[in-house]
């Protein structure tokens, strides 16, 4: 592993692009300090450090964790990269259903995948406005809580038309940067930008959740201590076991045997290659969580923005983070979005159709619809368990807080859910990419046996 790491230093190709990709990153977390203006950013912490453990499971504290806690500081990249996230998987959605956007992203070639991407950008801009817009607002209706609270100073000293213009415009501008660093990462440094900008925000946390974790085991002061050694070496034990988990389930595969006809070319006759179909376990990645925490945490987002009581607020409170109801219901639309995502790009007909083309066929399997059955069967049969897999780690940090008060959700966040199953991946995914390198100059990889694919 030493060895791989001083010959990445060695290649300079290589070498220019991990040092392209480390300033760059670099700079993105130094947009996440600049503050928006007309915001008092020390008071905005002061005031979320008070409602900490009503932020952490909310909406509010999942786009945080993605904006690397920019978000709850109202930085110029408060909003981080998921409006871009959002309307990327909105467009593959729309690219499934309308036929005009399908055939653009799949007979166009290069120049439809180019109007494909100009299209998401367009998309992201649109939502960054109104995200922005209701930000500001946001921000506004924070002076009466910092003023309940007991703070001296308000959130945003000058409000009105003004000051939500500059805020839209500012955070809009910060994630358009964002954006545009991380294509800049994809063409220019190791690749895959975007996943590691959210990546690097995700692990700038880490601190926080360190100093989390010292100050409930109050080694100095036994009797303020709500947090036991012995536990700390429990979740130390669980952290490795749930990494080992996602590690397995995220390279999982299920390898369906193909086989290719026998070919006659004058008087020889080429007999069919064997290879195989590798169907992937955790298909859809981590969208289906990203889909039911939108969706669950709506409603309580909306009673933030717009005030207290009604019928929002009556729902809000059924489906607030932490009880049992809301657990539930998060697990069942996980696995129902791992089936609705995987349904809209997963075509059966259309593989089994291709293979039909190509002379291939899965041996004991006609050519045609029965190919297409056992192909739907067999991803279903994947999709269940790699669904009820992604259920269990995203409620994992939910049932640690309940289970044990010392343990906070920023500490919890580490040893399961959305943050681990994305830094596991992307770290997966960004070593292999540097392997390639490595072994395409006949060097060392990272492993001495076999090779570190990352996810297919």
């Amino acid at each position: 592993m030493l060895r791989a790491l001083t010959n990445i230093f060695r290649i300079h190709d290589l070498r220019r692009k991990v040092i392209i990709t480390l300033l760059l990153l670099a700079t993105c977390r130094i947009g996440a300090h600049i503050p928006t203006p007309g915001i008092d950013g020390k008071a905005l912490t002061e005031l979320f450090n008070m409602q900490a453990s009503s932020v952490g499971g909310t909406l509010l504290g999942f786009i945080n964790m993605f904006s690397g806690g920019a978000f709850l500081k109202a930085t110029i990249v408060a909003l981080g990269i998921m409006p871009y996230i959002s309307a990327s998987i909105i467009l593959q959605l729309l690219t499934a259903v309308i036929p005009a956007l399908e055939r653009l992203a799949k007979e166009e070639g290069e120049e439809g995948r180019r109007k494909i991407t100009q299209y998401t950008r367009y998309g992201t801009v649109l939502l960054c406005l109104f995200q922005g817009y209701f930000m500001a607002r946001y921000m506004e209706s924070m002076n009466a809580m910092a003023l309940s609270a007991g703070l001296s100073r308000q959130i945003v000293e000058h409000g009105g038309v003004g000051f939500r213009l500059l805020t839209t415009i500012t955070m809009t501008v910060g994630t358009m940067f964002l954006m545009w660093v991380g294509e800049q990462i994809s063409e220019r440094g190791i690749g895959n930008g975007i996943s590691l900008i959210i990546t690097i925000g995700i692990i700038a946390r880490l601190p926080q959740a360190l100093s989390d974790t010292w100050r409930h085991l109050s080694l100095i002061d036994p009797n303020s201590r709500d947090l036991q050694p012995y536990m700390l070496l429990i979740l130390a034990a669980m952290f490795v076991l749930v990494v080992m988990a996602i590690i397995m389930v995220t390279r999982g595969q299920r390898r369906v045997p193909v086989q290719q006809a026998k070919r006659i070319v004058g008087r020889r006759i080429y007999s069919g290659q064997s290879s195989y179909l590798p169907l992937r376990v955790n298909y859809a990645g981590v969208i289906p969580i990203i889909f039911a925490s939108s969706l669950l945490m709506f409603p309580g987002t909306l009673a933030q923005f717009f005030g207290r009581g009604g019928i929002l607020t009556s729902l809000a409170n059924l489906l607030s983070p932490g009880s049992w109801f809301y657990t539930s219901v998060y697990a069942l639309l996980i696995i129902f979005f791992c089936y609705f995502w995987t349904a809209t790009q997963f075509d059966p007909i259309k593989m089994s159709n291709d293979m039909k083309k190509n002379g291939t066929f899965i041996p004991g399997k006609r050519p045609g619809k029965p190919t297409a059955e056992f192909l739907d069967r067999t991803m279903n049969r994947l999709v269940l368990s790699g669904a009820i897999f992604l259920a269990v780690i995203a409620v994992l940090p939910t049932l640690l807080t309940r289970a044990h008060p010392g343990v906070t959700y920023t500490m919890a966040q580490y040893f399961g859910g959305t943050g681990l199953l994305i830094i596991v991946g992307v770290i997966l995914d960004t070593m292999g990419a540097i392997e390639s390198h490595l072994l395409m100059r006949h060097y060392d990889g990272f492993m001495k046996k076999g090779r570190l694919r990352g996810r297919y």
